[in-house]
């Protein structure tokens, strides 16, 4: 949406268009459209390439310039980017020799040359605007008479030098934390000095504290925030119950992972006299016990969500609140925020209420004991699981027909020791009791989205909504040339413009549907989801594409997730009208930022964690064959996926024998000039493990006799 308005503009200066007539011209069929074609002109008003006068934009003529700022973004290669708010150019390719003093992640000043790698502009850095990072994590080493220390981000591309002085008791081989970095000339390398010694790398607290450290996570709770948890009462009393429906006398329980330490939603359902059914999905009412601008709600939207490592919990509320208060524990009265609907056996959604409640939870159930029961055991709620799992098989049919996309996202879980080391190494199954609860979750965000997005009466309230735009043409040009190369059909122009959304999803989900069971089934997903948008919050609603909604938010994790928390805050403005202050359009904007930014850190901080354990694991499998895809190429070699544990690592080009490989990129092979042997994006392949650094969390694997 954003290139097409960009050309459209270009191609007509000095004209003012309203959004009616710019839909128009460039051919938009549908509300999403058009409401993503607002949203991206007011971005680009934000940003100054459009001006605007009343309802009417127009190309906003800057001077040509030959400098330009933005961040840098430094890959495995060396080399970088420059990604910068100008969108009438491509992101700036900064190569090695011209990266000056930058590290990953600086804002920085560029230079831009007449010269162009690829697509992409050129350019070479000549000022450090802001430093991303004050402090940089790393291993100390020592050669010959000096120190340094080697950064565990592959972006900080130098190795930083340290004088013995400088050393604060640390030793070689230790996981430090470097401070008071100076670096002016690139020639030389950066010195810093050693601000903190975290442990023996390799140690399990010693990796847990370096990620926190590495991407600035809040890691422990300020006393203030323990303080006011700890005056928190646990008892509810009766002025609590005032207005709130009860459901403390229903069939109500929870469905969670086997670790779950917090389960923040809840299931009901009963058969109503008219042969429909009322479904009850209750969840955990955190906004009665977080207050807006309380220690504790500050502390929360600072941290913007819990994060998972491997063994390892930062949760987003202290425990007092996250494993006890708002915890829908069995045996106890616990208050809820509960989205109630009427469905008919074909899921039909007749009527709706969003209430506060109170709940009593009659079991705790996994998830595998509840697919025990989908599968023909009794355990005494055998009626109602099995009632809402065919209710939930009903709403996820109804919902991919109507143009959502199922992705699948292969997870490992890990077996650790009494030392936190790796003994077992077991993939994620998804399994029916999995999409029953997802599909109920789907609804209950849906409902709560279009009440407040389209309500039957009054003006369109300041909300969280969580959206999804359009894919990027060029990434879903790339795909299908790899999915067509694999015998799966589809049309890429189809899926960016000129149909319903509808078509443009079933068109993805069909492909995402064929390759199941294949071995190349999570590569495709993989590739799929790389291929989208990026979901983030936005007060301004553009729908989910992924999805196939109109509108869509979160609600039903508050203890894990500040989104939820302030869409119940919001809801009990508008609904029951609380007295908490209500939230500006801008600040909510603001909001919705800075979460999206702290969901995207939390991931990066997982990957790692996962990294990290299945590296650990595979040590101690060294010169042991596995079964492979080849997930990746590049001139220098071929990535391979383990496909059991889903441990990634690289076969070097000068490691595949037997011929002289070339990459040709077309094809998504490396070709053999005498043979013609090829080996392909997608291929399965059989794989012998070489060497581990657990430092760097890299595998080298080769291709046996």
């Amino acid at each position: 949406m954003k290139k097409k308005i960009i050309a459209f503009f270009k191609m007509n200066p000095g004209r003012d268009f309203k959004s009616k007539e710019i839909a128009k011209k460039i051919n938009l069929n549908n509300d999403h459209e058009y409401s993503s074609l607002k949203s991206v002109l007011f971005d680009l008003y934000k940003e100054n390439f459009l001006s605007k006068s009343k309802k009417k934009y127009r190309l906003n003529q800057m001077p040509p310039s030959n400098k330009i700022n933005g961040t840098l973004q430094i890959v495995n290669g060396g080399y970088g980017f420059v990604v910068h708010k100008n969108p009438r150019m491509r992101d700036i390719f900064i190569a090695t020799r011209n990266l000056g003093t930058a590290f990953n992640g600086d804002t920085v000043e560029v230079v831009l040359s007449a010269k162009q790698k690829g697509k992409n502009i050129e350019g070479q850095i000549v000022g450090i605007i802001k430093r991303k990072r004050e402090e940089i994590i790393g291993t100390i080493k020592k050669s010959k008479s000096f120190y340094i220390v080697e950064p565990d981000d592959s972006g900080i591309h130098r190795d930083i030098y340290i004088d013995k002085e400088n050393l604060n008791g640390a030793k070689e081989g230790d996981k430090v934390v470097v401070g008071s970095i100076e670096w002016d000339n690139p020639v030389l390398n950066p010195e810093g000095k050693i601000s903190e010694v975290l442990g023996k790398k390799g140690s399990y607290n010693t990796e847990i504290e370096s990620i926190v450290r590495e991407l600035n996570l809040p890691y422990k709770f300020p006393a203030i925030v323990l303080e006011e948890a700890e005056q928190i009462e646990i008892n509810i009393m009766l002025q609590d119950l005032k207005g709130r429906r009860d459901f403390r006398d229903k069939i109500v329980f929870t469905i969670d992972p086997e670790d779950a330490k917090d389960f923040d939603d809840a299931l009901s359902i009963e058969e109503l006299e008219n042969g429909n059914y009322s479904v009850g999905i209750h969840i955990a009412d955190v906004g009665h016990y977080v207050k807006t601008d309380s220690e504790i709600d500050k502390q929360a939207l600072k941290r913007g969500n819990s994060i998972y490592l491997v063994g390892k919990v930062i949760p987003m509320l202290p425990e007092k609140l996250s494993n006890i208060i708002c915890s829908l524990v069995p045996g106890e009265d616990r208050l809820t925020y509960s989205v109630i609907v009427e469905l008919t056996p074909r899921c039909k959604v007749i009527s709706y209420e969003i209430k506060k409640s109170i709940i009593n939870s009659k079991h705790r159930f996994n998830y595998d004991e509840v697919q025990q029961v989908i599968e023909g055991e009794d355990n005494g709620f055998k009626k109602e699981i099995l009632l809402l799992n065919k209710l939930a098989g009903t709403l996820r049919k109804k919902r991919l027909k109507e143009g959502g996309i199922e992705f699948f996202t292969a997870e490992v879980k890990f077996e650790l020791d009494g030392n936190d080391n790796p003994v077992r190494v077991i993939k994620k199954d998804i399994k029916e009791s999995n999409m029953l609860v997802e599909e109920f979750m789907l609804l209950a965000n849906k409902l709560t989205a279009k009440h407040i997005g389209a309500p039957e009466s009054g003006p369109v309230k300041p909300f969280i909504y969580r959206i999804h735009d359009l894919p990027d043409s060029e990434k879903i040009n790339e795909f299908s040339k790899f999915v067509k190369s694999l015998g799966y059909p589809i049309d890429p122009h189809s899926v960016t413009s000129g149909t319903s959304q509808k078509s443009k999803l079933n068109q993805i989900q069909s492909i995402i549907q064929s390759a199941k069971g294949t071995d190349e089934e999570s590569l495709i997903n993989e590739l799929a989801i790389r291929s989208m948008a990026k979901a983030v919050y936005s007060v301004n609603n553009i729908g989910h594409y992924g999805l196939g909604f109109k509108y869509y938010t979160h609600f039903t994790s508050p203890i894990r997730r500040y989104s939820d928390l302030i869409v119940h805050k919001l809801l009990s403005n508008y609904l029951h009208y609380e007295k908490q202050r209500n939230y500006a359009l801008p600040e909510l904007s603001s909001i919705c930022d800075h979460i999206s930014e702290t969901e995207r850190t939390a991931t990066d901080a997982e990957r790692l964690s996962v990294k990290q354990k299945q590296t650990e694991y595979l040590k101690n499998h060294l010169g042991e064959e596995f079964d492979a895809i080849i997930s990746g190429l590049a001139h220098f070699g071929i990535f391979v996926k383990i496909l059991d544990i889903l441990a990634e690592g690289l076969i070097k080009l000068r490691d595949l024998e037997g011929d002289f490989f070339v990459y040709d990129e077309k094809k998504h092979a490396f070709i053999g000039r005498a043979t013609k042997k090829q080996f392909r994006l997608g291929d399965r392949i059989r794989v012998k493990l070489v060497r581990v650094d657990i430092e760097k969390t890299e595998l080298d694997f080769i291709i046996p006799e």
